[in-house]
């Protein structure tokens, strides 16, 4: 799901045992995934939960890297409410070596088995579909909307639940960029020449994928028919405005790619802790999309009612407004806000629901159908190489 704060990895492959063993069993304790965060004891979750989780005495989760969204509060939270160590497998993962690792582990009882899985809104019902998934139905069943920015928010019978979603937006090194750009017409402006990156190869990356596709809403296109996204990624190319290299926070910094597609989330999280470093500006296209990220715990949970936890905590107050503080729109933050539940100085530093109004998620179909069009077409279309950086 993320290689880092910047890139989400779509993974084409399927987790094999090779990798499963490398992340862990043996050899050293893992880490602690909530070390250097600040959680709280969660009372409102159902407390017959906690005691059966303790008995159970561990959770297994995978593709959650804790500086994602401030999942690391979220860790911290479930950990000092439950008294149970969290296992966490490759947090490098894409959504679909999530569900291959079900797959892989689904007579495994061992610390090899994820418990719960936090996927691409896509895999919701596909992994539904194909028994990967049992159904709960958290406590706050009632406080999360049937449907956000226009697609289901949760399953009607509690196979999956949405937890948050990201705005894809552009983010500029204001000491190189002294007139960010305002929207896509703009990218192609001459002032922009070598500037404008993605944050991966759109021929494997979601996140770049997702910004080519969020490019053919202005420019022609629609839900149905990215090919325009192609075609104004060509055109910045032939202006000289699109540089091939893989933005990441060095290249951000250094001024190598100053203008930088990607979710609203990781951009204001990465300009809260540029301390030292330039300044940014996060502008939201209009139009742009929206993807949503949803939680399921696994059909061969060896510890479910860890996992069961696991979604009261993420659906509690306190779950919501942690990945609030990461920047990432919370599914319930509508409802939260209208009893007053979100604190005044957490409230100030959100950007406003209206600076985003334009954007739009697209459903499982045209999802599949873009990231299809997108990665077989970027080299007939653009035709540019985007090398993956050493590591």
């Amino acid at each position: 799901m993320r290689t880092n704060k910047f890139q989400i990895l779509l993974a084409l492959f399927v987790i094999t045992a090779t990798l499963l063993s490398a992340c862990g069993g043996g050899g050293a304790a893992a880490p602690d995934v909530a070390e250097g965060y600040t959680g709280t004891v969660i009372k409102s979750v159902p407390q017959d939960l906690v005691a059966a989780c303790k008995k159970e005495g561990m959770l297994t989760i995978i593709a959650t890297p804790p500086d994602w969204a401030n999942y690391g509060e979220i860790f911290a939270s479930f950990q000092m409410t439950s008294g149970v160590k969290i296992n966490s497998l490759d947090p490098n993962a894409g959504s679909a070596d999530e569900l291959a690792a079900i797959e892989a582990n689904k007579d495994n009882k061992g610390p090899q088995a994820p418990d719960v899985v936090d996927v691409g809104w896509a895999y919701g019902d596909s992994g539904k579909a194909d028994g990967y998934y049992q159904p709960y139905k958290v406590s706050t069943w009632d406080k999360i909307p049937d449907s956000l920015l226009g697609v289901a928010a949760k399953d009607p019978e509690g196979y999956w639940t949405g937890g948050y979603y990201g705005v894809m937006a552009m983010m500029t090194n204001d000491t190189v960029v002294k007139n960010p750009p305002q929207n896509w017409e703009d990218l192609l402006k001459p002032e922009y020449k070598g500037q404008v990156a993605l944050t991966g190869d759109p021929r494997s990356s979601n996140q770049a994928i997702q910004s080519v596709f969020a490019a053919t809403l202005a420019n022609g296109g629609s839900l149905d028919d990215a090919q325009p996204g192609l075609d104004f990624f060509n055109k910045l190319n032939q202006a000289g405005n699109f540089v091939p290299v893989i933005a990441k926070v060095g290249t951000i910094a250094q001024g190598a790619t100053p203008i930088v597609f990607t979710w609203d989330y990781l951009a204001y999280g990465y300009k809260e802790t540029w301390a030292g470093n330039p300044p940014a500006t996060v502008i939201y296209p209009s139009p742009t999309i929206a993807s949503m990220y949803v939680q399921a715990i696994s059909a061969y949970a060896p510890h479910p009612n860890c996992a069961k936890l696991w979604m009261e905590v993420l659906h509690s107050d306190e779950g919501q407004l942690a990945w609030m503080r990461g920047y990432a729109h919370g599914v319930q933050q509508a409802e939260m806000e209208a009893r007053g539940a979100i604190p005044a100085d957490l409230a100030a530093k959100l950007p406003a629901s209206s600076a985003f109004s334009s954007a739009v998620a697209p459903n499982g179909d045209q999802l599949a159908a873009a990231k299809t069009l997108i990665t077989e077409g970027w080299m007939s279309t653009v035709g540019v190489d985007i090398p993956t950086p050493a590591p």
